[in-house]
């Protein structure tokens, strides 16, 4: 799936609080690693999640190898 940067940043910054720790919870990895899918870059504490970022328009193109944590995201918004 392709993205742009700015419109994974807008859903990860519109989500309510706590949102990053339910996903984290649900899908059993770490909140960093949850944070890094959305363009975060702690390695220490959180695993890559298999997204390449190619420059261009909007913050530039994002592929997502697995879009499971975009999905989730999106369904806490529309509950919201």
């Amino acid at each position: 799936m392709n993205i742009t940067f700015n419109e994974l940043r807008r859903i990860k910054d519109s989500l309510p609080d706590g949102s990053m720790h339910k996903i984290a919870e649900d899908l059993d990895l770490t909140v960093e690693t949850v944070r890094n899918y959305f363009g975060g870059r702690n390695f220490e504490k959180g695993e890559s999640v298999g997204l390449v970022i190619e420059q261009g328009p909007d913050g530039g193109i994002v592929h997502l190898e697995d879009d499971k944590i975009l999905n989730m995201a999106k369904g806490i918004l529309n509950e919201n």
